[in-house]
């Protein structure tokens, strides 16, 4: 096992990057711009002396010439030459697993951004760090530049935590914000986000909301003291999310934001991600465009919002680095909050009531009977309806399978199981007074 950097104090911290991506370039110029001010801080020189990336010839506007380079991340993170693992690969498997494994193994201590590899492999890792007393830094893969990773693990002390939410994933939050501002189509902006830089090629990983659900995992965990479960989130995404949906919240005095939410309860621990309505007077309405926000609702402070830039290149690479401070001042923590040994198993909780209830959007055929119908449905599964709305400046060009024309109605229920509204809405659409799928969207009061 190499010897430590935490006990070097005096020797300069030598830093491996693997990756050379927008956040891995920019890490690299921040550490050679701010040398001297970083120096002067920690008393303790930082110094990036090897990188591993595909292309050696590729300018990324940073000094290469003195630094080692590898062609494989495993060796690099293996070498001696290094005393701290930065690993901004990315990918839940391969080369990124198999680097940040070699480094923890020769009790090397590490820092990654990739959530992907945290939700799936992160206790593994956690118990890796630990037996050989390496340090494992991630406050990058939750939130960019928001340090809530920092607070969960050493901020709060003996605050019990009974619920976490936020807007993690600033691609849809960007697209929710321009579909609310300027009343264009989810396509439309999508496409703005593409060219912006904003949204991938493939854009699926971010709109169907399993970014979110990564972020959501790690943050259950240490907010809960449970093993990370990824596969036991309920993920909705918001590509169904329309501008009559936009509209009517607004009209309503909400806004749409996909939130993750995580709670304990007495019957286990609840994930979901999902677009909600939020009372446009709440705190995380506020929060638009490319920002993220994370809310920590806690026995010793009620709510806890930390808002901030959620992706990009200086504020993921400044929390990369604010991780890579705490390892060279020496500061320990486990990986996880708790050891690993004291992780409790994740025992998911259904999905409950929900305290705002539920927004119901409908095309129902201009037909006699079939507001009623609809009604019916409701009131025989034990749905009480807020509000029954219906809205001629919606009206939509459906027609159903008899040429009947369509109406759109909005229905506000109030507090109910998810399954039994899922129940209902199957019962109307086999009852044929309804063309296309129902859009439900849960209402949230925060």
């Amino acid at each position: 096992m190499q010897e430590h950097a935490d006990t070097q104090s005096s020797a300069p911290l030598r830093i491996g990057v693997a990756g050379l991506g927008n956040v891995g370039a920019t890490l690299v110029r921040i550490i050679q711009k701010d040398g001297l001010e970083l120096t002067r801080k920690l008393g303790r020189k930082l110094v990036v002396t090897a990188v591993c990336a595909r292309s050696r010839s590729r300018d990324r506007g940073i000094e290469t010439a003195e630094l080692e380079w590898f062609d494989d991340p495993v060796a690099l993170a293996k070498s001696d030459s290094i005393d701290l693992f930065v690993e901004l690969i990315g990918g839940e498997d391969g080369p990124a697993l198999a680097a940040v494994k070699a480094a923890l193994e020769v009790g090397r201590p590490v820092v990654t951004a990739n959530k992907a590899l945290l939700a799936r492999h992160g206790v593994a890792l956690a118990r890796i760090a630990e037996e050989s007393g390496a340090q494992l830094g991630f406050e990058a893969a939750v939130a960019g530049g928001i340090p809530v990773i920092k607070t969960l693990r050493e901020g709060l002390g003996s605050a019990r935590i009974a619920r976490v939410y936020g807007i993690m994933n600033g691609t849809c939050n960007y697209i929710l914000t321009r579909m609310g501002n300027e009343g264009i189509s989810f396509e439309e902006c999508l496409r703005d986000a593409q060219k912006l830089g904003y949204a991938e090629a493939d854009p699926t990983f971010d709109v169907g909301g399993f970014d979110t659900a990564h972020k959501l995992a790690i943050l259950a965990s240490l907010c809960f003291g449970c093993e990370i479960a990824p596969d036991e989130i309920f993920v909705e995404g918001i590509t169904s999310i329309s501008q009559a949906d936009i509209k009517v919240a607004g009209d309503l005095g909400y806004k749409i934001k996909l939130l993750g939410i995580a709670q304990r309860s007495a019957d286990g621990i609840e994930q979901r991600v999902h677009p909600t309505l939020v009372p446009k007077t709440s705190a995380i309405a506020g929060v638009d465009g490319v920002l993220n926000a994370v809310a920590l609702e806690t026995d010793h402070v009620h709510e806890l919002l930390l808002a901030g830039p959620g992706a990009g290149g200086p504020p993921t690479a400044s929390s990369v680095l604010s991780d890579i401070l705490d390892i060279a001042r020496g500061n320990r923590v486990p990986p996880l909050g708790v050891p690993t040994a004291e992780l409790i198993p994740y025992r998911q909780a259904p999905m409950r009531a929900h305290q705002g209830g539920y927004y119901i959007r409908l095309n129902a055929k201009d037909i006699p009977g079939a507001l009623a119908s609809i009604a019916s449905r409701m009131g025989a599964a034990g749905i009480s309806l807020e509000s029954v709305i219906q809205r001629p400046d919606l009206r939509v060009t459906d027609t159903g399978s008899d040429g009947s024309k369509t109406r759109t109605i909005v229905l506000l229920t109030h507090s109910t199981m998810e399954a039994t509204v899922r129940e209902a809405l199957a019962q109307i659409a086999s009852d044929g007074f309804i063309v296309g799928e129902p859009q439900l969207i849960r209402i949230e009061t925060l």
